[in-house]
């Protein structure tokens, strides 16, 4: 395994992935022709629907989609997060190292710490790892194959085992889900490609995020603790405590507040977009979207176990959920009332993405983006 940085500080990111590597849970059972051919089929989708949604959103071209595509199982989509993982909170965990000090006695906590931190933060990501259909890993390290800022320098990733597991629990047409699938991810590749700022402007707003915070290390780290005790079945109450907070609202400041709500407001755009998009592409392309959508929004719908729900809470992912639903919304709002070209605007720099409150009333943003100059 490549290490990833020598010294492990705040946390073991090596020992992150070994744990992961081994508490991740096995995939559906397939044959090795089955893994064959399910790999080689997501790879198809994958092309056919870069034209399919560069034709549907109008933007991009065929050069501007020279980003890896990678097809994973779930240890190697821990293996690809933790890099970015590390890179993104590098700064974060360099300010949290520098208020815990450096003298003997704490180098040695910090040691101890950035183990127990490295399994509990691998539990974390086991318990990810077959949750994710598909990612455009926006904030990839760069490699010789892809130096950083190379159109973005993200890379696609599809998690085929977690694909293969959901088709066959919502008992649908495996071609069609899996086409159903990439086009969503797709659109998220054809953003960050097809806006050549968007990938800085959103890192830039996250590093403003975490310069803001201001919590002791150790509440951090005891946060991630009582996540993976959750996940563990050592905590089933963790959604009551300290009123259900998530990690993500515990650092907050007033300033963190402001940003937060623009980085909101932007991923709720970013996945209601795809969401738009893999369901307008579907019927011409997708035989059963209708049947595919409506199970799969079922699934969303019904969540899962208590444990789940706990995890999800304390992680931020229930947010996640609702900006898929009104990301959508917003979207849907704007085609219908200025069209494609008209939505495209909103694309044009930061000053034109719409606020959090906008996303809510598509109307203040169209308002405000294409209200006519005074005479």
């Amino acid at each position: 395994m490549t290490s990833i940085g020598a010294n492990p500080g705040m946390v073991d990111w090596n020992l992150a992935v070994a744990t992961a590597t081994r508490l991740v849970r096995p995939g559906p059972e397939v044959s090795r022709d089955e893994a064959r051919a399910v790999v080689a089929e997501l790879r198809r989708h994958a092309k056919s629907a870069e034209e399919h949604v560069r034709g549907f959103t109008r933007m991009g071209t065929e050069e501007t989609h020279d980003t890896p595509l990678l097809v994973v199982d779930r240890p190697g989509w821990v293996r690809a997060n933790v890099a970015g993982f590390r890179e993104l909170l590098k700064p974060l965990l360099e300010k949290m190292q520098e208020r815990r000090g450096s003298g003997p006695g704490n180098a040695v906590l910090g040691a101890v710490g950035g183990k127990v931190t490295g399994v509990e933060l691998g539990m974390l990501l086991s318990f990810l790892s077959s949750r994710v259909l598909g990612q455009y890993e926006t904030f990839a390290p760069a490699t010789r194959e892809l130096p950083a800022g190379a159109n973005g320098g993200g890379r696609l990733l599809l998690v085929a085992p977690n694909i293969v597991h959901v088709e066959r629990e919502l008992d649908v047409q495996p071609h069609d889900f899996r086409l159903w699938v990439t086009l969503h991810e797709e659109t998220h590749r054809t953003q960050f490609t097809a806006v050549p700022w968007l990938r800085d402007h959103i890192e830039g707003e996250i590093q403003s995020f975490l310069a803001e915070t201001d919590v002791d290390p150790m509440t951090v780290l005891e946060r991630i603790r009582e996540a993976a005790q959750s996940l563990a079945g050592g905590r089933p109450d963790a959604e009551e405590d300290d009123g259900g907070r998530s990690l993500v609202e515990l650092v907050q400041t007033p300033a963190q507040r402001e940003v937060l709500g623009r980085i909101t407001a932007v991923m709720s755009l970013l996945e209601g977009h795809a969401d738009y998009v893999m369901d307008g592409v579907g019927p011409e392309v997708v035989p059963s979207v209708e049947e595919i959508r409506e199970k799969f929004q079922q699934r969303r719908a019904r969540g899962a176990s208590r444990l789940d729900m706990a995890l999800r809470k304390l992680l931020g992912l229930d947010a996640k959920l609702r900006q898929y639903r009104d990301g959508e919304r917003f979207v849907r709002a704007v085609v219908d009332e200025c069209g494609m070209d008209g939505f495209n605007r909103v694309w044009t720099s930061p000053n034109t993405l719409p606020t959090k409150s906008e996303i809510a009333k598509p109307a203040d943003w169209i308002a405000r983006v294409h209200r006519k100059p005074e005479a």
